[in-house]
């Protein structure tokens, strides 16, 4: 396979800083780009050039770990499987705490490569900070690897902890990476597609509690109020009916062209999967293929849908990051996680670029505050060459889509002494293209904010808006 020329930039300059005397190469790269052939083609060359003797390769997930053992079998045309006689192995970060002292014994007796994908999951500048996976590496690779590739497309933690093997600025206190290709450079070079996001909202919300009735312009205002929290509006019946019903239809009209493109859910818990799995069955007559960790063997289920027709597979925690699925195009953000890091490596699941007639790239999420600012940030990479800017005015109605049913119960937590009755009423919608700018907070999830001991009654009417967030040249910067 022909590299890009990013690939080729990138393993001449690692290749330089090795024979220079520095043993460490932090390689950033945006999701889609093509970091595992990158990798797997270095390894070949420093294999050829007789300066390594092994590969080990540790990545996040055990399908992540299986398609770098393929693609670098297939590269250095060895057996790359562990056992003896192979030219390494694949595993993943869990693998880290479970390596005997007789693995540990070939950074002494052999000259080891060793690939980190996705090392911003491993912690620590020093033994004291360090979490499980970065205490392993400080104590057995840091200084025992011939060489290291670290390998990001996020490049922070969302504790902010320091990343293992890594270098920091001062004062600005940012990573210091050896290569970097961003997201602006992908569209550039036709190497990722340049993604849109639609975001939903509802302009009329009111909250009744007791006698007492609030109203709400916005999901931000009723989340800024702490009224109810997140987590209930990703699980609501018709939010999940009305972000499904769009990005169903915009599926529909791309697979007009790829037959074979994909859509992703990406979903905040087992429950919540089977709750929209049910729904899209019931509403859209669509059958999803769910994965999730309680699944007997979620690395075969994720392999067979990459290679399939179906259209729709949901998601917990399983394909977020370094997934390779080239055909999906449409995503939706369901989950509660609102980190930056997490939303990039959703977003980056539908960005790469295949050979199909269609390259539209389209994430749905509700408007939440946050989201919409890392929505923001992603715009502002987007390099001005860029001038594909999509508007959509979706049509006033909905409930031939869904099922004409404008009302719903929902039943907040009873561990928290609260229940809720909650009504939507979905009428017209249009497009709102803006730039907000909201704090920046450290939150990982959010947290429920129902504490009070009496009930209260939340009644949501109106209609939800859209805001299709222009991606290119109008907005930029």
């Amino acid at each position: 396979m022909k590299l890009r020329q990013w690939q080729v930039s990138c393993i001449n300059k690692a290749l330089k800083q090795y024979q220079d005397g520095n043993s460490h190469f932090l390689a950033l790269a945006t999701p889609g780009a093509g970091k595992t052939l990158m990798a797997s083609e270095l390894a070949d060359q420093l294999l050829k050039n007789n300066l390594i003797d092994l590969i080990i390769c540790f990545s996040p997930s055990s399908i992540v770990s299986q398609d770098f053992s393929q693609s670098l079998q297939l590269r250095i045309n060895e057996r790359f499987d562990g056992l003896l006689g192979a030219k390494g192995h694949s595993l993943t970060y869990q693998n880290l705490q479970y390596l005997d002292k007789s693995f540990w014994q070939l950074f002494n007796r052999y000259r080891v490569f060793v690939i980190f994908d996705e090392i911003h999951h491993c912690a620590g500048s020093t033994i004291d900070n360090a979490n499980a996976w970065g205490e392993q590496i400080i104590l057995n690779i840091q200084n025992k690897a011939k060489y290291t590739l670290a390998l990001t497309g996020t490049p922070w933690r969302s504790n902010a902890a320091p990343i293992v093997l890594s270098t920091y600025m001062h004062p600005s206190n940012k990573i210091s990476c050896d290569y970097v290709y961003g997201l602006a450079e992908a569209i550039q070079d036709n190497v990722c597609r340049i993604p849109q996001i639609i975001a939903v909202d509802n302009n009329n919300i009111s909250v009744i509690d007791d006698d007492e009735t609030k109203t709400f312009t916005s999901f931000k205002c009723l989340l800024t109020q702490s009224i109810i929290p997140y987590k209930e509006i990703i699980e609501n019946e018709k939010v999940i009916k009305y972000v499904i019903s769009s990005a169903q239809k915009k599926l529909n009209k791309i697979r007009a062209k790829n037959s074979d493109a994909a859509g992703l859910i990406v979903a905040s818990s087992v429950e919540h999967a089977r709750q929209i799995s049910t729904l899209m069955k019931a509403c859209f007559n669509e059958d999803a293929v769910v994965v999730t960790y309680r699944e007997n063997e979620p690395t075969n289920i994720i392999q067979q849908f990459r290679h399939a027709k179906t259209k729709w597979i949901i998601s917990v925690g399983m394909i977020s990051e370094g997934t390779n699925i080239p055909r999906l195009q449409v995503c939706c953000h369901l989950t509660n996680i609102k980190t930056e890091m997490h939303f990039r490596q959703i977003l980056g699941r539908i960005l790469r670029m295949t050979g199909s007639m269609n390259q539209e790239a389209f994430m749905y999420m509700p408007a939440e505050p946050k989201l919409l600012e890392f929505a923001y940030r992603v715009k502002q990479d987007v390099p001005f060459e860029a001038d594909v800017v999509r508007f959509e005015k979706m049509e006033a109605s909905v409930e031939n889509d869904v099922d004409g049913e404008v009302s719903c119960t929902v039943i907040f937590d009873k561990a928290n002494k609260v229940s809720s009755k909650a009504e939507l009423e979905l009428g017209g919608f249009d497009t709102v293209v803006g730039h907000q700018t909201f704090e920046e907070t450290s939150d990982i999830v959010e947290e429920h904010f129902l504490t009070s001991s009496y009930e209260k009654v939340v009644n949501i009417f109106g209609r939800f808006q859209q805001e299709s967030i222009a991606l290119g040249l109008s907005e930029l910067r």
